[in-house]
Order: C-alpha cells, then sequence, then structure tokens
C-alpha cells in the first residue's frame, strides 16, 4: 500500500488519475443538480440511477465548490475533505494523496496496554496545539489519546457533538495535512490515537440534507436532537460506514469510540459496520472500536468491538464521592458499595434490572465478557459537561477519597480513561460551549437553562441565570485545565505511580484475565480479585469511606498502599478510610 493511505471515497469529491475531479452526490428529493465552482460556470451533474448525481470537471486540488439544487439553492459537500472556512461556506477538492507518512509501518498496540486520556482539541490550541502535549503525556504513562469529535461544526469552538460534515476535519483546528500531523506525531511517541465519532444525529446548524435527500431521516423516531437518522436505508449505512473506513484508514486512527448509539434505531448497523472494519484493516494492524451505549447492550462486546464506556462504573463512584443521588444517580444510591463490586466483578451494574430513573429494564448479562471489555473512568466531558457550572470532582469530592478511587481505577483490569486535567488536579470547570450565529445562540442559552430549571439547585430563577452562557467566549476560555501548582505536582506524581505500576505488574497479564469476584466490606468498602493471564490473583481494596473498617488478613506482595500506614494496617486487618491498597498473589 502507498505511503499516503489515500482512500477512494463512493461520493464526495474525488481527483482521478488524469487529473480532473468526479463528484458525486446523492439527492433522491432533486430533479437536477449542479456543481457549483468557484469562478467558474455552473458545471450540470448527470443522474446515475437510484437519487445519485455525477459530474466530471476539469479543476485541482483546493478548489472551492458547492453544489447547486434545483432552486438555486448552494449547499456544502455532506462528504467534503475539507471545508474552505465553516459549515454553511464551500467545500474544497482535497488530494489525500499528497500527504507522506512517517511512519507507515505502524501497527497500533494491543488492547490490553490502552490507557486513555480523552481531550478537546481546541482547547489545547488545535491540532499543533494537541501534538506539543503528547511528549508529556507519554512520560505520564499516557498510551492512547481520545480526541472530541473534530469534524466540522459552526462556528469557532464546540464539543463537536453538533457536527454536520462528518468527513471534513474542523478548520478551526487546523487542515486535512494538520491532523494527520497530528496523528503522526502520536505514533512517533508509540502513542495510539483514537476520534470520538457522532453518528446518531447532526447539529442544528449547517444541516442542509432535508433540502435534498430527507429520506435520510426517519418522520417516526425522534432523538433529543431531532429526527433519527434512516439506517434501515443502504446509502445511509454505506455513508457512516465508509466514514468510519475512513477516519481509520485514510487517516490512520488508530481506534474509534462510538457517541451515544443506543440512539441508533438499528443497533445490527454496528455489528454490520464493525465486521466491515475487522475485513478491511490491514493483517496485522490493530485497531480498536468503542461504544457508547445506555443500553448496555452488551452483546455487541462478543462480537467485533473492543469495549464499552462503564457509565455504571463511573455513576456509582460518582455518589460514592459526593453523595449526590439526583437523576441517573438515583439508580445507584441504594447500597453504592454493593453496586461497585457489581462494577469490579462483573463491569455493568444494570445487566437487565430495573431502573429507577429510565422507568424500564436496562441492560443485559455481562457473562463470559473479559474486565477489559469495559473503559472505566471517574471523569469525563459529559460527566463534567454536562452539569449546569462543569465542576470537576476536585471541587465536589475529598481529595484524598478521590485519590484512593484513583487508584482504584487505574489497578482493576478495565481499561482505565483519564479526562484531560484530571491528571493536574484542575479545578477549572469544563463547561458546556458553542459558537453559534445569533438566531440558534439565544435558543440555546435558554433551553439549557430551562432543562437545568427541573433541578432544586435551580429552582430559583435567579441561579438559573447563573449558569454559564454557553455562547459566551469567555466561557470557553473558563474551561481550560488550570490547577495550583503544588497540588498539581502531587497528583502527577501519584498518576506516575499508578501508571508505572500497571504497566509493570497487571498490562502484561491482562490477557486472559478473569474475576474472582468482589465482596462488600463497609458502608462505602470493597474487596475484589482477580486471576491474570498469568496465573497471578490481583487482590484490590478499596475504602471511599470516613472510618476504616474490618478487612481481612492479607498474603502477598503489595504492589500499592496509599501510605505506609495503610499497608501496615491492611495487613493487620483494617482498611484505613480514603485508602487503597492492592497485592498479587504470584502462582505457586
Amino acid at each position: 500500500m502507498p505511503a499516503n493511505f489515500a482512500r477512494a471515497l463512493p461520493f464526495g469529491a474525488a481527483i482521478l488519475d488524469d487529473g480532473r475531479v468526479r463528484f458525486r452526490l446523492w439527492a433522491p428529493t432533486q430533479a437536477e443538480v449542479g456543481v457549483a465552482i468557484e469562478g467558474d460556470a455552473v458545471v450540470p451533474m448527470h443522474p446515475a440511477g437510484d437519487g445519485w448525481f455525477e459530474a466530471i470537471a476539469t479543476c485541482d486540488a483546493g478548489t472551492r465548490y458547492r453544489y447547486r439544487l434545483a432552486d438555486g439553492t448552494l449547499v456544502p459537500d455532506p462528504a467534503a475533505r475539507a471545508q474552505a472556512d465553516d459549515v454553511h461556506g464551500p467545500s474544497v477538492v482535497v488530494d489525500p494523496r499528497t500527504y507522506q507518512w512517517r511512519n507507515p509501518g505502524w501497527s497500533g498496540r494491543p488492547w490490553r496496554e490502552v490507557v486513555l486520556y480523552e481531550l478537546h482539541v481546541g482547547l489545547l490550541g488545535g491540532f499543533a496545539g494537541v501534538a506539543r502535549e503528547l511528549p508529556r503525556l507519554s512520560q505520564l504513562g499516557i498510551t492512547a489519546v481520545e480526541l472530541m469529535p473534530v469534524n466540522d461544526f459552526p462556528g469557532r469552538r464546540n464539543w463537536g457533538y453538533d457536527g454536520v460534515l462528518p468527513y471534513a476535519p474542523d478548520t478551526a483546528y487546523g487542515s486535512p495535512t494538520d491532523l494527520k500531523a497530528l496523528i503522526d506525531a502520536a505514533h512517533d511517541c508509540g502513542m495510539m490515537i483514537f476520534l470520538d465519532v457522532v453518528y446518531n444525529h447532526f447539529g442544528p446548524d449547517g444541516n442542509y440534507l432535508g433540502l435534498y435527500a430527507s429520506q435520510v431521516f426517519r418522520e417516526d423516531i425522534h432523538t433529543p436532537w431531532g429526527a433519527a437518522i434512516d439506517f434501515r436505508r443502504p446509502e445511509v449505512r454505506r455513508f457512516f460506514t465508509e466514514n468510519a473506513l475512513y477516519w481509520l484508514m485514510e487517516y490512520r486512527f488508530d481506534g474509534l469510540r462510538f457517541d451515544a448509539v443506543h440512539a441508533i434505531s438499528e443497533p445490527d448497523w454496528l455489528d454490520e459496520m464493525a465486521a466491515e472494519v475487522r475485513a478491511t484493516v490491514e493483517p496485522g494492524r490493530q485497531v480498536h472500536l468503542v461504544l457508547e451505549n445506555d443500553r448496555n447492550a452488551a452483546g455487541h462486546l462478543a462480537g467485533n468491538f473492543d469495549a464499552q464506556w462503564n457509565d455504571d462504573g463511573h455513576h456509582v463512584l460518582h455518589v460514592l464521592l459526593t453523595g449526590e443521588t439526583e437523576g441517573y444517580y438515583q439508580d445507584y444510591a441504594d447500597a453504592p458499595a454493593d453496586h461497585l463490586a457489581r462494577v469490579l466483578s462483573e463491569g455493568f451494574v444494570f445487566q437487565g434490572q430495573e431502573s429507577l430513573y429510565h422507568g424500564r429494564p436496562r441492560g443485559e448479562p455481562t457473562t463470559g465478557l473479559a474486565p477489559t471489555a469495559f473503559v472505566l473512568f471517574l471523569q469525563n466531558h459529559d460527566q463534567v459537561g454536562n452539569r449546569a457550572l462543569g465542576e470537576r470532582l476536585t471541587v465536589l469530592a475529598d481529595p484524598r477519597a478521590q485519590e484512593a478511587a484513583i487508584a482504584m481505577q487505574l489497578l482493576c483490569p478495565q481499561i482505565p480513561l483519564i479526562f484531560m486535567g484530571e491528571e493536574n488536579a484542575s479545578r477549572s470547570p469544563f463547561l458546556f460551549f458553542t459558537d453559534h450565529g445569533p438566531a440558534l445562540a439565544g435558543a440555546v442559552t435558554e433551553g439549557r437553562r430551562r432543562e437545568f430549571a427541573k433541578f432544586p439547585a435551580f429552582a430559583d430563577p435567579a441561579k438559573c441565570e447563573q449558569i454559564p452562557d454557553p455562547n459566551d467566549l469567555e466561557t470557553f476560555r473558563r474551561s481550560m485545565p488550570d490547577s495550583e501548582p503544588a497540588l498539581a505536582t502531587e497528583r502527577l506524581a501519584l498518576y506516575r505511580r499508578l501508571l508505572a505500576i500497571r504497566r509493570a505488574e497487571i498490562t502484561p497479564w491482562l490477557d486472559g484475565t478473569r474475576s474472582l469476584g468482589a465482596e462488600v466490606i463497609g458502608a462505602a468498602s470493597v474487596l475484589a480479585r482477580w486471576r491474570l493471564g498469568n496465573g497471578a490473583v490481583l487482590t484490590l481494596a478499596v475504602n471511599l469511606g470516613t472510618a476504616a473498617v474490618p478487612a481481612e488478613h492479607y498474603a502477598g506482595r503489595v504492589i500499592f498502599a496509599t501510605s505506609p500506614d495503610a499497608d501496615q494496617h491492611a495487613r493487620a486487618g483494617t482498611l484505613d478510610a480514603h485508602s487503597t491498597f492492592a497485592l498479587l498473589d504470584q502462582p505457586g
């Protein structure tokens, strides 16, 4: 395969071998379509059957263009590899063959080695800014960075989940070449790089599909973001399957995280897409697929997906650390230590039981799944940013309890995810931010405040007015991670120590690891055991409560204790408050 790894897409603008450009668009509601090339005449597109239109034009890479509908409306290419400016403007012809990769032989790293670091590209200064952070993260022990969505969204700042052009890296972050250079830089450091992709909805601003391909959407199913995407249609399935392959093959991402797939009404597409990914990726190259699925649909994890975000794990830990029980936390308020024991031993808490919050049964049994089928986190963009004031655990929880939870997270056999700023004990909020035009900005601000008015803490209208305006530039600026130097130094040392222990003592033998069960030993305390792939038994005891609890006498080699006293007390049969203790009992 050539070192440029260009992928031939069945739609959009493709540069042909003779230098001309082929344009292809699915516009089933249109009688005629043309390609409006800037500085040139409109090139008519010819019907190609089943709603497809095609044209071949003489133009070069860098040419700006839009599609002209029958009524004269100009729209961007839904499969554009780049936009000239923003979502409403012209698309740009890109020649993906021009980038020559420095690491064409990179084949990835095994899933057991993954330590994920989720980040927002804009807050770190774009693709080039993220590249500058990679050596620091690598030295900390991070093996994979996960980018929140980078495809084109309206304005200059956004979480990325309002994207409307799935193939175009947003110009606010850099060019396609800049993104490829970032991926190359990660591979230079021996690090993997994952991308968060959104296939369950389009954003509200800049989505023109309804004008010429209304069949993309279902009229009978609505999501929190609008009409559901119709994955019953082969054209829709192909569009998103190609998108996954595009990021993995042309951009050489090492993995994808699929956002909120519970909002995809035809979940069989997920397995179909994953199977095609496995069949397409080069032999020997390791690519990883991770789901976010509020339904806890464990069946997908028995196939071609590596893991799923363990929201249950986060929720029960949040209840234990903060005492909050509103919203979806109500499902974990009763006997949270029992729920934590189930998280550590089985992955999901809800495996078919009735959920108070959802008002229905939730989840599927996780029997037979390895601990590495679950991604465990204490914070992420959703769980911080969807709070009204974006507070991190550093301002919600006791710092020593939080450190005990960090030790538990990083030393248990589930795959850990760290949210940007956690490693520095950042106290700055991570807020919801956008950059919509005047027509939409006010509605977004008002809608967000109306949503939180349902909570007792914001029942007073004056309190709701304190919720930051997502469209205010200052809201974005306040979301940049920041911390007190002394606290950051201490927290960084903890992360560095824990990740070194994980790398040396646990990671090499994660394949084949199986749970030996977990038990509650206190109101906020759990002891769990696993048999690693080499036969050793890993024991992990965690106490997130404020009082010491009785515990059995431990045997084996201590690999971590929150303090020397915690080590001594645990061996004497007591687990200190706010402590975690881990040991390995090697096979005889």
